[in-house]
């Protein structure tokens, strides 16, 4: 054999046991969750949402009959929902529709996150209050456009002391985001800038208070 080949087949032999006898590294591995696949709605559940959501509007209509709201238009909030799904309705109480639908937040509990909304009426407690809302005046605040809100009933009495008000912010999406959930909010009604703007329209126009029902 040629010597001048000897060390290069003697450098082949060498590389190819190093392959074979090193450990290889290890791959990368993304931390990130996939979502499950969005499971569709039967029409069953689809018509029994609708007959819950009906439910309420009557509720809300005999109410603000009886408590001076309008009778036109009154804002539903479903918590039962995903928070990445439509929950906030906004109700046209004369032709029983919705007018439109958004995104709305809960409140994180002062937790880092909450995937399923929790409920309290406590002081500093950083929840979502169930229960009925006078939706009062507008004002500037620390994310713009915002609108004041005065609990009803017992479950949502320190609202207003609470500062829980309806505001928009932009970690909420226009759209729907399920199975992937939307961002929490230390107990306000937080919605999209662009649904706030459908919500403002409604308020402003109102010649009475709208009724707003956290469920």
């Amino acid at each position: 054999m040629n010597r001048t080949l000897l060390p290069i087949l003697l450098g082949g032999v060498l590389l190819l046991a190093l392959y074979y006898l090193l450990p290889r590294s290890a791959p990368t591995h993304n931390p990130t969750p996939i979502p499950s696949a969005k499971k569709p709605e039967t029409r069953r559940e689809t018509e029994a949402f609708a007959l819950k959501l009906k439910g309420r509007a009557r509720e809300v209509k005999s109410y603000a009959r009886r408590k001076g709201f309008s009778t036109e238009h009154c804002f539903l909030i479903d918590m039962s929902l995903p928070s990445g799904k439509n929950r906030f309705f906004i109700y046209d109480l004369k032709r029983d529709s919705v007018v439109a639908a958004g995104l709305v937040a809960h409140g994180s509990c002062n937790t880092v996150f909450l995937r399923n909304a929790r409920f309290s009426n406590t002081p500093n407690c950083g929840c979502s209050s169930v229960g009925r809302y006078k939706v009062g005046y507008k004002y500037k605040g620390r994310f713009g456009r915002a609108y004041k809100l005065h609990g009803l009933d017992s479950t949502n009495s320190n609202a207003f002391r609470r500062a829980v008000v309806l505001h928009a912010y932009d970690c909420i999406p226009d759209r729907e985001v399920y199975p992937l959930p939307a961002c929490n909010s230390l107990g306000c009604p937080m919605v999209s800038y662009a649904f706030l703007d459908k919500a403002a329209k409604v308020i402003d126009r109102a010649k009475r208070p709208i009724l707003l029902w956290v469920y």
